[in-house]
Protein backbone atom coordinates (compact mmCIF):
# COMPACT_ATOMS: atom_id res chain seq x y z
CA UNK A 1 0.00 0.00 0.00
CA UNK A 2 1.09 3.58 -0.84
CA UNK A 3 1.62 5.76 1.85
CA UNK A 4 -1.02 8.32 0.93
CA UNK A 5 -3.30 4.98 -0.05
CA UNK A 6 -2.64 4.06 3.72
CA UNK A 7 -3.59 7.89 5.01
CA UNK A 8 -6.67 7.69 3.02
CA UNK A 9 -7.48 4.17 4.49
CA UNK A 10 -6.68 5.40 8.46
CA UNK A 11 -8.78 8.46 7.48
CA UNK A 12 -11.49 6.81 6.29
CA UNK A 13 -11.23 4.35 8.92
CA UNK A 14 -11.33 7.19 11.45
CA UNK A 15 -14.02 9.21 10.05
CA UNK A 16 -16.65 7.11 8.48
CA UNK A 17 -18.66 5.52 11.75
CA UNK A 18 -19.87 2.50 8.65
CA UNK A 19 -16.57 1.29 9.11
CA UNK A 20 -16.18 -0.76 11.61
CA UNK A 21 -13.03 -3.30 10.75
CA UNK A 22 -9.42 -2.74 10.13
CA UNK A 23 -6.94 -5.22 9.29
CA UNK A 24 -3.57 -4.95 9.36
CA UNK A 25 -0.42 -6.98 9.83
CA UNK A 26 1.39 -6.86 13.51
CA UNK A 27 4.25 -5.42 11.30
CA UNK A 28 2.78 -2.72 9.59
CA UNK A 29 0.13 -2.18 12.49
CA UNK A 30 2.89 -1.63 15.17
CA UNK A 31 4.75 1.48 13.26
CA UNK A 32 3.72 5.41 12.69
CA UNK A 33 -0.53 4.65 13.32
CA UNK A 34 -3.13 5.65 15.72
CA UNK A 35 -6.28 4.05 15.90
CA UNK A 36 -7.96 5.23 18.98
CA UNK A 37 -11.18 5.11 16.73
CA UNK A 38 -11.18 1.47 17.77
CA UNK A 39 -11.58 -0.16 21.02
CA UNK A 40 -10.73 -3.58 20.56
CA UNK A 41 -7.07 -5.37 18.75
CA UNK A 42 -7.28 -9.40 17.92
CA UNK A 43 -4.29 -10.66 17.41
CA UNK A 44 -4.40 -13.96 14.83
CA UNK A 45 -0.53 -14.08 14.06
CA UNK A 46 1.81 -14.08 16.72
CA UNK A 47 5.08 -13.07 16.13
CA UNK A 48 8.27 -14.29 17.91
CA UNK A 49 9.50 -11.00 19.38
CA UNK A 50 6.70 -9.96 22.20
CA UNK A 51 7.43 -6.57 21.71
CA UNK A 52 5.82 -6.66 18.24
CA UNK A 53 2.40 -7.26 19.49
CA UNK A 54 2.49 -4.81 22.73
CA UNK A 55 3.21 -1.70 19.89
CA UNK A 56 0.49 -3.05 18.07
CA UNK A 57 -1.64 -3.45 20.70
CA UNK A 58 -0.47 -0.05 21.90
CA UNK A 59 -1.52 1.64 18.59
CA UNK A 60 -5.48 1.59 20.11
CA UNK A 61 -4.41 2.17 23.38
CA UNK A 62 -2.70 6.00 22.86
CA UNK A 63 -3.29 9.47 24.58
CA UNK A 64 -7.07 10.47 23.01
CA UNK A 65 -8.68 6.94 23.54
CA UNK A 66 -12.00 7.39 25.54
CA UNK A 67 -12.97 4.13 25.65
CA UNK A 68 -11.80 0.88 27.26
CA UNK A 69 -9.49 -1.18 25.01
CA UNK A 70 -9.55 -5.36 24.86
CA UNK A 71 -6.61 -6.98 23.30
CA UNK A 72 -7.57 -10.89 22.40
CA UNK A 73 -4.89 -13.16 21.45
CA UNK A 74 -6.50 -16.15 19.31
CA UNK A 75 -4.70 -19.24 19.31
CA UNK A 76 -5.10 -22.85 18.78
CA UNK A 77 -3.85 -25.05 21.49
CA UNK A 78 -0.95 -27.56 20.71
CA UNK A 79 -0.34 -25.20 17.60
CA UNK A 80 3.14 -23.49 16.11
CA UNK A 81 1.41 -20.25 17.37
CA UNK A 82 0.94 -21.70 21.15
CA UNK A 83 4.91 -22.61 20.70
CA UNK A 84 5.90 -19.02 19.63
CA UNK A 85 2.84 -18.16 22.93
CA UNK A 86 5.28 -20.15 25.14
CA UNK A 87 8.75 -18.09 23.50
CA UNK A 88 7.22 -14.99 23.63
CA UNK A 89 6.29 -16.26 27.73
CA UNK A 90 10.84 -16.95 28.28
CA UNK A 91 11.47 -13.64 26.30
CA UNK A 92 9.62 -11.73 28.56
CA UNK A 93 10.71 -13.45 31.67
CA UNK A 94 14.63 -12.57 30.44
CA UNK A 95 13.71 -9.10 29.37
CA UNK A 96 13.70 -7.93 32.94
CA UNK A 97 17.32 -9.13 33.69
CA UNK A 98 18.54 -7.21 31.09
CA UNK A 99 17.12 -4.03 32.42
CA UNK A 100 17.43 -4.97 36.52
CA UNK A 101 20.38 -2.80 37.26
CA UNK A 102 22.52 0.27 35.54
CA UNK A 103 22.52 0.51 32.10
CA UNK A 104 25.56 2.79 31.54
CA UNK A 105 29.36 0.75 32.08
CA UNK A 106 32.14 3.01 32.66
CA UNK A 107 35.05 2.13 31.00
Amino acid sequence: MTPSARAATIKRFSEDPEITVFLVSLKAGGVALNLTEASQVFIMDPWYNPAVEWQSGDRVHRIGQTRPVRITRLVIENSIESRIIELQAKKAQVCPLCFDGDLWVDD
